[in-house]
């Protein structure tokens, strides 16, 4: 999830010490296979706070009648200094299948965005072996929080570790003080130094290994990746990155400045091809992507003063995405999201998600010219998801956490983070670039929901075109029905698992495969 991006100008911190890869202790006994009971893990370092790991045997039934038989293991990792001293604690959920034999599991590490979100929408939203049913077109805080078996569920293929950062979910710093993790960099070296921990504790350095991250977390992604490969040595075989950011200066621009109603325009046409009852499709947004980077942005550029060009967008955008053409033309075609949210559903006093178009909720001021409300998605989920996480914590995974707050967005993080120094937004397509590069067999899937107007579709696919002739093939671009959380639509989240399941295949058979080709000019221009 992403809340806000605002782009604080404060250094970056130092990578943390612990980044690199202490040796082994005690506490890093790995867990093994317990017996079907529950059972506790010595507690660590002096100085925890939080329980010992609990690990229970559980199943749940999948699409097709089978039954998958896991192990589910809710704990904390300490990350400590060079002198041994704990630094942080780090809780995750992992959920594993016992291998087949001879062959070795791949491990996916999910994490999150905001920055301040825990992982719960992965876990119980998207990819977990449960889920918190939270479809339809209008989402209630107070809706019952009983999980069900997850029909789109990664772990028939993957086993998976939902990792909270510093500050979300039950981690925290040792000394209560967080604002050393909230940056850029040390989030990244922070989140890599977790995963290479788990990986150690748990002897699964030589399998196959995948990250995947939502909203921010996606752009987590290229630089955990980069780190694990040149600082840890540790190579991923894939990552799934999915609604993310890959450079905010695409998104975080002046209102003066056309890129952002650009790449916005073709989510909100797949909006109001939803409103009309037509399900969004590459092909009809064909349209509205070639008069986006085309005639559009050419009239943006003549600006709000030049008639002729504010009335040929009117003429062109006011059908295109479903609005009247007064509010078109009173906004110099170049409409704000605010206003969008607001004026889909006026008539009858709801407004939309910016993460969702098709989720709407009631106006709390229908009759003002200005409207405060929260988004009828992201807000809304606050407390099922919240409830559900804490339910499935205690009387499922039996860990419970009585002494400490549950922090499923923490905007103590998302204000406080540290976006760098310097007058460049922060980017990560260079990261992305540069991991494929080093990596010929690395495989990357981004996924997005055609009406999220808060990551769009749009940026990525742009973005993506740029990345040289040595990512084809390996780089790919999937866009569902829905938002930035697509997954919440069973037909969405159905295509998802079978795009994945697929990336996981052809990633894992490259990696068995030996040394990668290098392709020759031949091979690059073949089709």
């Amino acid at each position: 999830m992403i809340l806000s991006r605002p782009l604080a100008r404060a250094a970056l911190g130092l990578a943390l010490a612990f980044a690199g890869s202490p040796p082994l202790r005690a506490e890093d006994a790995p867990h093994g296979h317990p017996p079907a009971e529950a059972r506790a893990a010595p507690h660590g370092p002096e100085g925890r706070r939080l329980p010992p790991d609990s690990t229970t045997k559980q199943s749940i039934t999948l699409p097709d009648g089978r039954t998958l038989d896991f192990t589910a293991t809710a704990g904390s990792l300490p990350l400590v200094d060079e002198a041994g001293k704990l630094q942080a604690e780090i809780a995750y959920v992992a959920y594993t299948v016992a291998p087949e034999a001879g062959r070795m599991r791949p491990v996916t590490f999910a994490v999150n965005g905001g920055p301040g979100a825990s992982s719960a929408y992965l876990n119980i939203g998207a990819i977990g072996p449960w889920r918190l049913p939270t479809g339809g077109a209008s989402i209630s805080p107070s809706q019952p929080v009983t999980l069900a078996s997850n029909d789109g569920t990664w772990l028939d293929f993957t086993d998976l570790v939902f990792i909270d950062p510093v500050g979300t979910g039950y981690s925290r710093a040792a000394d209560g003080n967080g604002k050393a993790y909230w940056s850029v960099d040390s989030d990244a070296a922070t989140l890599a130094a977790v995963i290479a921990r788990y990986l150690r504790v748990n002897d699964q350095m030589a399998g196959p290994k995948f990250y995947v991250g939502e909203s921010y977390g996606g752009f987590r992604g290229p630089l955990i990746a980069e780190k694990l490969q040149e600082e840890i040595g540790v190579g991923l075989s894939g990552m799934v990155l999915l609604s993310p950011v890959l450079d905010f200066g695409w998104l975080e621009v002046p209102r003066a400045n056309p890129w952002g109603y650009v790449l916005k325009l073709p989510s909100l046409a797949a909006g109001a091809l939803e409103r009309s009852g037509t399900v969004p499709t590459p092909a009809l947004l064909g349209e509205s992507e070639a008069y986006a980077s085309g005639p559009y942005l050419a009239d943006l550029l003549k600006g709000p003063a030049d008639a002729g060009a504010v009335a040929r967008m009117t003429e062109k955008v006011a059908p295109m995405v479903g609005l009247d053409a007064a509010l078109v033309r009173g906004q110099a075609a170049r409409l704000s999201t605010r206003s969008v949210q607001r004026e889909i559903d006026r008539a009858v006093g709801r407004v939309a998600s910016a993460y969702d178009t098709g989720i709407t909720g009631w106006d709390p001021n229908p009759d003002a010219v200005q409207s405060g409300f929260e988004d009828p998605q992201l807000t809304a989920l606050q407390a099922p998801l919240t409830s559900a996480m804490l339910d499935l914590y205690a009387r499922t995974l039996k860990w419970p956490v009585p002494n400490m707050r549950y922090e499923l967005l923490n905007n103590a993080v998302n204000h406080g983070w540290s976006w760098g120094s310097g007058r460049q937004a922060p980017e990560v397509l260079s990261n992305l670039k540069g991991v494929l590069a080093l990596d010929g067999k690395l495989r990357v899937l981004v996924a997005h929901g055609f009406t999220d107007l808060v990551t769009p579709y749009f940026a990525s696919k742009l973005l993506l075109a740029q990345v040289p002739a040595y990512g084809a093939g390996r780089l790919s671009l999937s866009v569902y029905p829905g938002g930035h959380m697509f997954y919440t639509r069973p037909d969405s989240r159905a295509a998802f698992h079978r795009d994945v399941e697929r990336l996981y295949a052809e990633a894992v058979k490259a990696r068995d495969a030996g040394p990668a080709a290098i392709p020759t000019e031949r091979t690059r221009d073949a089709p």
